[in-house]
């Protein structure tokens, strides 16, 4: 199955200018095994060739693959193959036996395991034959064969159409090959495995590896849903991350102020399993309107899975803003690479803001639509003894909106220069005093639908 869900979602519709959100990423991921009820049959060579350490480290090898199987199938470790899978034993010296039929019961596939004694020759083609003869047709269920040998064939007929019959019928073949007292034959190994070899054959000289090929083999049949996983999640510019809270799985930090990364080691390996991961992202700047939260969202891991997360969008009323201001224009220069000092010349500057610079904003409550608004914004400085002194008067034209309704305006970066030789503090030592001022606004429609009464 690998990942079964991915999403992406935000707590609210709407938000302020400068407002927060949440936002909450979720992954789901099961073991193919579990969705997908698999019959697997293990053929164990208990040839003469395989007395001592071999046969040993081969029975170790396929009880810790019968327990992984057990575990993915279900979740736990309880002594039973669970959601309709099956393993069956087949062993082969000379000839091939049914050590068991395919079953769910852990005990009697160790029991059979346990049983093997090594001697005899090595007949593959009746070790397929038997195992192939295992499986129900009538059934629904994925087919595999996981075939172990140290030998070459030294018995019976090819097995190599066979194992072409079994793979033709739709059974997946694995072979684990132990370079053994005689050597094995690779090409032949290659041949009845499934294509690519890459994946469905691993040759070994050591024998002590041999429960670790099968523990690695029986977690690649279980498909773990994903491992190492790398998401990484970027929002829009428009906002920025303030904080990640603890995933349910793995660990997650914030990389930049608008990114961060989530890492999960594994998810769904054993059974159905899901993750998430909620972080608080604040409204910056000046987007308004309908706005895609993601920048981008990237997702890797070692499985290969594509996955893809949804973009939420999130309304952003910021009411309608003007600025009447413009920034000052900047002044381009650069320095060369290997020069140190540089001599530039700005031109001529006016001379705008000798002094203290205030800067005001006022939102205008339930402007209608079509009618344009006058404004005055006037402010003055407080003597130490509450007197009040001018300071300054802006009036301007606040154009109407097309709204559908009546809806505040903000409007913002109302600029006063406040120069320091006008200061009333009391000091005449500094240029650093606190000053205290006061502002006033007055604010009419321009734009109404009054005429005088005519003369009768």
């Amino acid at each position: 199955m690998g990942v079964t869900n991915s999403n992406k979602t935000v707590n609210t519709a709407r938000i302020k200018c400068g407002g927060s959100f949440k936002v909450r990423l979720s992954l789901t991921a099961e073991p193919n095994i579990t969705g997908n009820p698999t019959d697997i049959v293990l053929i164990l060579d208990r040839s003469g060739s395989m007395a001592g350490s071999p046969l040993a480290n081969m029975k170790s090898g396929a009880k810790k693959f019968i327990d992984i199987i057990d575990e993915a199938t279900d979740g736990v470790r309880d002594g039973q193959i669970g959601f309709g899978s099956h393993i069956g034993i087949v062993s082969f010296d000379g000839t091939a036996s049914q050590d068991t039929q395919l079953v769910t019961s852990v005990a009697a596939l160790k029991t059979a395991v346990d049983a093997l004694s090594a001697g005899g020759s090595t007949n593959h083609a009746d070790a397929f034959t038997k195992a192939l003869g295992l499986f129900n047709p009538l059934s629904s269920n994925a087919r595999v064969m996981v075939m172990f040998t140290d030998g070459r064939t030294t018995a019976g007929g090819d097995p190599a159409a066979v194992a072409a019959a079994a793979k033709a019928a739709g059974v997946t073949i694995y072979v684990i090959g132990l370079t053994g007292r005689d050597g094995i034959d690779e090409q032949a190994i290659r041949e009845w495995a499934s294509d690519p070899d890459s994946a469905y054959v691993v040759i070994t000289p050591d024998d002590e590896e041999l429960e670790d090929i099968f523990e690695e083999l029986a977690k690649n049949i279980s498909k773990p849903g994903a491992t190492n996983i790398v998401i990484d999640d970027e929002v829009s510019p428009c906002f920025k991350i303030t904080s990640v809270s603890a995933p349910t799985k793995g660990t997650a930090s914030l990389v930049s102020p608008t990114g961060l990364q989530w890492k999960i080691a594994e998810l769904g390996v054993k059974s159905s399993e899901g993750a998430a991961l909620e972080s608080t992202v604040e409204h910056v700047g000046d987007c308004s309107g309908e706005i895609e939260v993601n920048e981008y969202v990237r997702y890797s891991d070692r499985e290969g899975n594509a996955v893809d997360f949804p973009s939420p969008t999130i309304e952003v009323d910021c009411g309608v803003v003007i600025s009447p201001e413009a920034c000052p224009e900047p002044a381009e220069l650069s320095v060369g690479g290997c020069e140190d000092p540089l001599e530039f010349d700005a031109g001529e500057l006016a001379m705008e803001s000798l002094g203290r610079i205030v800067q005001l904003s006022v939102t205008l409550k339930n402007v209608c639509p079509g009618k344009r608004v006058a404004l005055a914004a006037l402010i003055n400085e407080v003597d130490p003894e509450g007197k009040e002194h001018r300071r300054g008067l802006k009036t301007m034209t606040v154009p109407a909106h097309t709204g559908a309704s009546c809806r505040d305006v903000t409007v913002r970066c109302i600029k006063f220069v406040l120069p320091e030789d006008l200061d009333v503090s009391g000091s005449a030592d500094s240029v650093c005093n606190r000053r205290n001022f006061r502002a006033r606004f007055i604010a009419h429609y321009v734009d109404n639908d009054f005429e005088c009464c005519p003369p009768l």
